[in-house]
């Protein structure tokens, strides 16, 4: 029997609990993972599971439903292990019920006392014997399209208004497919092929078929240990995200502001396209954030990256039309990383959604004196929701007339018979993350 302190679905347990009390999933988990001694075919299941379980939490809910007498009563953890239980049964086809059975009621003995051991040796009897309820119960098309998929209803309902019901199914889809490991290859350091020569030692290699210096990776270690991320040949970064970088018109020896910057992704990109001669200035109001945009252009050997913490909304006098280029990278509710970050499904509002929509026009209205005549000023969010992206635009320019909007081009020419001038890049597109990207011109 395994060591249910150390096991993958002990310490899924443990992780699922720690995301409930507010830890980031993608954070808690590489931390934990990187203090356990699991071995690696463990560490790939409690990846699975703990993404796994927060994917599909709603209909994981919606199953055992019948099966939980008083679920307000019963503690979170056990909750917990029962999700893990039916996510395996239910998604991962490779594992044997028999031994998700046995284990989960060995890490109720061990976590809990004998009633409590009783309690869920009967939930997953009852479960295996009677099954999964069917989703033609739930009559309201809202909260049927939401326990299917495990998306808050507010997020069902706004997709279906925005995108209509096929196209609002289809990311609804893709959102609960594997995320890819994308990197974004550091042109300031090594010629493309000489990286993509090193990292196939290690690595199934896909060139990205949207992004100019973009990569996905497959069948490898962790990249963080591997010698091209250690010697900043790359970073990890989404496709969606390296687009923005590649349509803000960057020049060599431009001077550049990237207003809301941390943890520095799309900084480190702009600093490698305008060169040595260029200079790009980095915000953060925090200064742990940012720090770690400090240490990624120090690993990345980008000698032309300046930080400073710094409030996007407050005054700048000194500024006045001082940069060539600006990129808000506003903060915003999230939703187009529901595959890579799934508990963001479960913790925005629509009122969220809302007061950041006020917040990004705060942000541009204060730093649009600071861009020069002539200049261009990017918009981007990693959201799919009007209101935080072409409406922000729109309140934008009809209180500036001073900008003009142009249309958004990509270096790989994606989307380019679109009539929007803005770009939508949304998650069932290219199984990337959803994004949205405008470009604005300071005319006068």
């Amino acid at each position: 029997m395994t060591n249910q302190n150390n096991s993958a679905r002990n310490l899924a347990v443990d992780i699922l609990e720690k995301i409930d009390e507010g830890s980031f999933s993608n954070i808690q988990l590489n931390q934990d993972i990187k203090s356990s001694s699991l071995i690696d075919i463990d560490k790939n299941l409690l990846t699975e599971i703990v993404y796994g379980v927060l994917q599909h939490r709603l209909t994981l809910d919606f199953y055992l439903a019948d099966y939980i007498r008083k679920p307000e009563m019963t503690p979170r953890w056990v909750i917990n292990l029962l999700r893990t239980a039916v996510f395996q049964m239910e998604f991962l086809d490779r594992v044997p019920d028999f031994a998700i059975f046995n284990e989960s009621i060995e890490i109720a003995k061990l976590r809990g006392n004998d009633g409590i051991r009783k309690m869920v040796t009967g939930v997953l009897r009852s479960y295996q014997r009677n099954g999964k309820p069917s989703f033609d119960s739930i009559k309201n098309p809202v909260e049927k399209l939401s326990t299917q998929y495990s998306v808050a209803p507010w997020i069902v309902d706004q997709m279906l208004y925005e995108l209509g019901e096929e196209k609002c199914i289809s990311i609804l889809k893709s959102i609960n497919q594997p995320s890819h490991l994308a990197v974004r290859i550091n042109r300031w350091n090594k010629t493309h092929a000489d990286i993509i020569k090193d990292l196939e030692y290690e690595y199934t290699v896909t060139t990205s078929a949207i992004a100019k210096d973009g990569l996905r990776l497959s069948k490898g270690a962790s990249i963080s240990d591997t010698r091209s991320y250690i010697d900043g040949d790359l970073t990890v970064q989404d496709e969606s995200a390296m687009l923005v970088a590649e349509t803000m018109h960057l020049e060599k020896g431009q001077k550049v502001l990237d207003a809301c910057a941390a943890p520095g992704g799309k900084t480190t990109q702009i600093a490698a396209m305008i060169g040595e001669t260029g200079e790009v200035t980095g915000w953060d109001i925090y200064q742990k954030r940012v720090q770690l945009i400090q240490d990624n252009a120090q690993r990345m050997h980008l000698e032309n990256v300046k930080t400073e913490v710094q409030d996007a909304i407050a005054p700048r006098e000194d500024l006045d039309e001082s940069f060539d280029r600006i990129l808000v990278d506003a903060p915003c509710s999230g939703i187009g990383l529901m595959r890579r970050k799934p508990e963001i499904r479960y913790l925005k509002s629509k009122k969220d959604s809302s007061d950041l929509h006020q917040l990004q026009l705060k942000i541009l209205d204060n730093i649009a004196k600071m861009l020069k005549v002539g200049g261009v000023l990017t918009y981007s969010t990693c959201t799919i929701l009007r209101k935080e992206n072409q409406e922000t635009i729109e309140k934008f320019l009809a209180i500036h007339p001073e900008f003009e909007q142009l249309k958004v081009e990509t270096a790989k020419k994606i989307k380019q018979n679109r009539d929007e001038l803005s770009l939508n890049i949304y998650p069932d597109d290219f199984e990337s993350d959803g994004f949205f990207i405008a470009n604005l011109k300071k005319v006068k």
